[in-house]
């Protein structure tokens, strides 16, 4: 059903590909490309210009392939908007970089090409980290790496309450962390609860946590996990901040030094080393033990079809070259955040930064959004839940109603 409309355009027809192997790129500079040839790349970093070390990195990678790379950047919801749009019109770019989740819903209109009909052998990537880009057996994209949330403490606040983080295993532990540290007069962990997809995001680790599955929003172990939140909220243990807190607004109300913890991410890494207090990482904890699961970030680099086939060499040569074991590292240190999606390149990166050792556990344990068989109902659930987050923190429902009725509204809006 994915691949009628668009597929019938032809995508790569009788055109055959050598296997090409994630760690085998050509990088003599000579590859083949038509010199003086322009390829378009889109990405979801408008933050980053042509001048910033990502901009840099794409350049690179045309040079490498032989050709000028003409990249532009969308916000995340914009990117996917225009893809869809230009792949109506005819005129899609010849390498998407896309959010994980959207991947399967591009995919799912035909308009991507498989990893296999590009002879790319994805076998080296780490499962739980291909799966956001495969639907029925076929992979749509490769993630370029890949991030997550843990905790980050402050070692000041927390020695002086008398917390000892070896001790937070589970969420009795953590409950307990929080208010030993609130009992010292500091505030105990903030996260972010706002109404949008980092609001779900940001609560996976909970639900999952719990043992709990998207596609049953109001089980028992889903209400646990919000009922874990408003819990905090109504001891003292979290501000009511967190309902409307983006990511960014915790990490600055973290870097206030008012804090024991806070939910974020990788790329938060830097800040951290440069904060004015000690700070460490551990993982987010599961309800009854052990790492919880936290959802996977980051982005997958898809090729669209397009109606001249004969761009597809040259389109995978640059595609090589941010997946092999050294594309991934540059990118995780261009980046400074991103784990490399294989175990080559975490032991790679590892090697030239060992503090990266709790992030590389994180993404290892870490689930993509679209698991639990989702693929592209996950954007209709995940706006169910974080509704009832929403909801249950500002105290308009109790958890159980509201995740009874985020279960109810998702499955009409699924069908």
């Amino acid at each position: 059903m994915r691949k009628t409309t668009i597929r019938s355009m032809g995508v790569l027809g009788a055109v055959t590909l050598a296997a090409v192997s994630l760690t085998a790129c050509s990088s003599d500079g000579e590859a083949g490309g038509d010199a003086g040839s322009s390829y378009t790349w889109w990405d979801p970093y408008p933050q980053h210009d042509a001048a910033s070390d990502w901009g840099k990195r794409v350049e690179a990678c045309g040079v490498e392939a032989g050709v000028t790379v003409q990249r532009t950047a969308y916000d995340t919801t914009a990117l996917t908007n225009q893809a869809m749009l230009s792949a109506q019109e005819g005129t899609s770019p010849d390498v998407i970089l896309l959010d994980n989740p959207a991947v399967s819903t591009l995919a799912d209109t035909g308009m991507l090409n498989t990893m296999e009909e590009f002879g790319f052998d994805t076998s080296a990537i780490d499962e739980n980290l291909i799966a956001a880009g495969q639907i029925d057996g076929d992979t749509f994209g490769i993630p370029i790496g890949a991030n997550t949330l843990a905790l980050f403490y402050n070692q000041d606040v927390l020695t002086a309450a008398g917390v000892d983080t070896a001790s937070i295993t589970d969420w009795a532990s953590l409950t307990d962390a929080l208010a030993k540290v609130t009992s010292s007069g500091k505030k105990g962990i903030t996260f972010a609860g706002i109404g949008t997809e980092e609001g779900s995001f940001q609560f996976l680790p909970w639900f999952w946590g719990a043992g709990a599955d998207l596609r049953e929003l109001d089980s028992p172990q889903a209400v646990a996990a919000l009922e874990l939140w408003t819990g905090w909220l109504a001891d003292g243990y979290a501000p009511n901040s967190v309902i409307s807190n983006s990511q960014n607004t915790t990490w600055e109300e973290f870097l206030t030094g008012d804090f024991g913890f806070v939910v974020n991410g990788t790329w938060q890494i830097n800040s951290a080393a440069e904060a004015d207090f000690a700070t460490g990482v551990i993982p987010i904890p599961g309800q009854k033990g052990g790492s919880a699961a936290a959802p996977t970030g980051g982005e997958f680099v898809t090729m669209p079809v397009q109606k001249d086939e004969a761009r597809y060499d040259t389109t995978r040569k640059i595609v090589e070259c941010m997946t092999t074991t050294d594309g991934f590292v540059e990118t995780g240190t261009t980046f400074a955040y991103y784990i490399p999606p294989t175990a080559d390149g975490q032991a790679a990166i590892l090697a030239e930064n060992a503090d990266l050792e709790p992030w590389v556990d994180a993404v290892n344990a870490a689930k993509g959004r679209t698991s639990d068989d989702l693929g592209t109902d996950y954007p209709k659930v995940s706006e169910q839940l974080w509704t009832a987050v929403q909801e249950a923190l500002s105290g308009v429902e109790t958890p159980e109603v509201a995740l009874q009725q985020a279960q109810e509204a998702a499955e009409a809006a699924i069908g």
